[in-house]
């Protein structure tokens, strides 16, 4: 390890008692989901959107609401409906009379944490203004473009039932979020915790852990954690593996109509750095990479119909790319 490096890490080395802290302060409400939590705090430090999938009643909004408690930040939720439309979003122009002008009325999307609730049960068009808003992170209004607040996170949610009366989202608009995360039913433990938490209807406070300024730090602390060319030949061959995994000795080519684009290689690395810095080192390492490949790559990956057919999904396909890619 040189100096450059050994410098980064020991930066990185002090602030892991306070991550530690942010976590420490956000499981005195949430049970279990440490894939979203972690999740959700490289997305905020990386700059990175999140697509979660999961049934209701899995503290979804709980979990960016406490987020937003522990970090200080604005939080806004969207109910996503059928007659929504961008401007519920964005905002509109409105006349005053008084002053005979139109004036700029800012949409919820004006906050740090967004919860994009059920993005599927809105049109396209509602889809597309969210989705420009997170990749420029700016808005226009009339003739007037505003600038979102930094830092700025969207958790869109997607229920997998109930499909009736729903919009999905084309693959290369889902490319736009750093992470999919998919959030199961807690175990029956868990369950029995968040029932002794939950019965009384009791209010559970949490501390606040980071400010905007600290956080600001962190982002730019990312920036300097080492990743090796080996580790970014790595995250290539990962990539590539899902396009041509016949030079990587794969046979499951039959299995994918499209590999993933070239978002996922910038994604994992900046994902992979993000989990580096959570783990208060200076360098990205394999297991980091590994860590948050399946977030970064399952809807990335398209299946064919003859992969569905056979009931293999996306993280199949993962897997076997993990035991074929030569691990540096």
């Amino acid at each position: 390890m040189d100096l450059q490096v050994k410098e980064v890490h020991s930066k990185v080395e002090r602030e892991l008692p306070l991550i530690e802290l942010v976590f420490s302060e956000l499981k005195k409400r949430i049970v279990g989901q440490d894939e979203m939590l972690r999740g959700m705090l490289i997305g905020l430090i990386t700059g990175g959107h999140i697509l979660i999938e999961g049934v209701p009643g899995l503290a979804k909004t709980l979990t960016i609401k406490t987020l937003s408690d522990v970090l200080n930040l604005d939080f806004k939720r969207i109910q996503f409906t059928p007659d929504l439309l961008p401007s519920d979003i964005i905002g509109t122009l409105i006349y005053n009379q008084k002053e005979s002008k139109f004036e700029p009325k800012k949409g919820p999307i004006f906050a740090n944490l967004i919860l994009a609730d059920e993005i599927n049960r809105a049109p396209a068009k509602v889809q597309a203004a969210l989705l420009e808003a997170m990749q420029e992170k700016q808005v226009t209004i009339g003739d007037t473009t505003y600038p979102l607040p930094r830092p700025f996170l969207v958790m869109a949610t997607q229920n997998p039932i109930e499909q009736e009366g729903t919009y999905n989202l084309p693959e290369a608009q889902i490319d736009r979020f750093m992470f999919k995360i998919k959030i199961g039913y807690p175990k029956k433990e868990e369950e029995r915790i968040i029932l002794d938490r939950m019965i009384n209807n009791e209010q559970i406070m949490v501390g606040r852990a980071l400010d905007n300024e600290k956080l600001e730090y962190l982002s730019k602390l990312l920036d300097e954690i080492y990743v090796s060319d080996k580790i970014k030949n790595y995250i290539v061959d990962i990539v590539h593996s899902t396009r041509n995994p016949m030079e990587y000795n794969l046979k499951i080519d039959s299995l994918i109509d499209y590999g993933a684009s070239p978002r996922a290689s910038i994604f994992l690395a900046r994902a992979a750095k993000g989990a580096a810095l959570l783990s208060g080192r200076g360098y990205v390492t394999a297991d980091d990479v590994k860590n948050v490949s399946f977030a970064v790559l399952r809807h990335r990956i398209i299946v064919s119909y003859e992969a569905e057919a056979e009931g293999t999904t996306a993280e199949d396909i993962i897997t076997k790319i993990f035991n074929a890619v030569i691990v540096p």
